[in-house]
């Protein structure tokens, strides 16, 4: 070949790598509609909640646009005027603001910190029962709870603690103390808040370190037995290492719904007289939004309270990641 003559390059080294890659996409997606075929049961069984949270969850963040807007139901959401921050602005100058937040940091912490430990505690005592009736029968009376709904138990802590028939107050008269108007106090309503929380929720959330529990190594006692470890160093070092990873992702999402305490408890619970520490972001959020029918305040307040809330979670989950090694994501 002469010194001057173009290099043309061979066919099969300028043109394999595409027609090699598409092949390879090709083969993908063909392995992906068999795999889907062979396994239709699944993934229609997926497709039932993933359809519920893309309609119900997903789909109803569009409209939280009305928290920029001064929405009128006349004209609808995308015909509403824009306003920008202005609803923002208007709750964070209203004076009970630091009032309302304060109240519900201080509600959701001390929930945190009283129900994140027990359920623990009584898992880990519950593991070490061997008597079979005792411990079914302590499960059985601390998981029942959960399953009354939360009207019937705001119910029962009313007519529990009445001045004139409650049963907390016929204790008191036996020692002399005269009655106390515990719900119409506002100091006591976080008590009773939290207290009445922990004792429904205590057994179903023990369920879930027990089965962490259960899926702790077997040989890891018996080890702990040959070297002389007793009840207290086995709990130390085998059961609550076994639990932690657990622990830690619940811990996460609790202080991540930090700011997003129930609503149905602290309403019933609230009277006038313990407004001042009753009073929430959520029943607050209620009464603006459905009561005056201010409804992009009312959005704008509860989009505050969703990015609080993904800021602790995000936050949290760094920590934990960083201490424990375990985190959401």
């Amino acid at each position: 070949m002469a010194s001057g003559a173009p290099i043309t390059p061979h066919p099969a080294v300028g043109t394999t790598a595409r027609p090699l890659q598409t092949t390879r996409s090709r083969t993908g997606w063909q392995l992906a509609k068999r795999r889907m075929r062979r396994r239709w049961q699944l993934y229609l069984l997926a497709a039932v909640p993933l359809i519920y949270f893309l309609v119900f969850k997903y789909v109803p963040m569009v409209n939280a646009v009305i928290a920029f807007k001064d929405y009128s139901p006349v004209v609808g959401i995308w015909g509403s005027p824009w306003v920008g921050l202005q609803h923002f602005q208007a709750f964070f100058d209203n004076p009970a603001f630091w009032r309302i937040v304060r109240n519900t940091f201080i509600l959701s912490a001390y929930t945190l910190l009283a129900a994140f430990p027990i359920p623990i505690i009584l898992a880990l005592a519950l593991n070490e029962v061997r008597h079979r009736f005792f411990k079914r029968t302590v499960q059985m009376v601390t998981f029942a709870p959960y399953f009354i709904s939360t009207v019937i138990v705001v119910s029962m802590t009313i007519l529990f603690l009445s001045p004139r028939i409650g049963l907390a107050n016929d204790a008191l008269g036996l020692f002399g103390i005269g009655s106390i108007d515990f719900l119409g106090n506002p100091d006591y309503f976080r008590h009773i808040y939290v207290w009445s929380d922990v004792w429904q929720t205590a057994g179903y959330s023990a369920v879930i370190y027990m089965a962490a529990l259960a899926g702790i190594d077997p040989t890891l006692y018996e080890s702990a037995k040959v070297d002389g470890a007793s009840r207290i160093q086995k709990i130390i070092h085998v059961d609550l290492p076994g639990i932690m990873p657990t622990a830690a992702i619940l811990m996460i999402l609790g202080v991540g719904n930090i700011m997003a305490i129930g609503f149905e408890k602290a309403f019933l619970l609230q009277n006038p007289l313990n407004l001042s520490h009753s009073e929430i972001i959520p029943t607050y959020v209620y009464k603006t939004g459905l009561l005056n029918a201010d409804f992009s305040l009312a959005a704008a307040v509860g989009l505050f309270n969703s990015v609080i809330n993904l800021g602790l979670l995000v936050g949290v989950n760094f920590i934990a990641k960083r201490v424990f090694g375990h985190g959401l994501w």
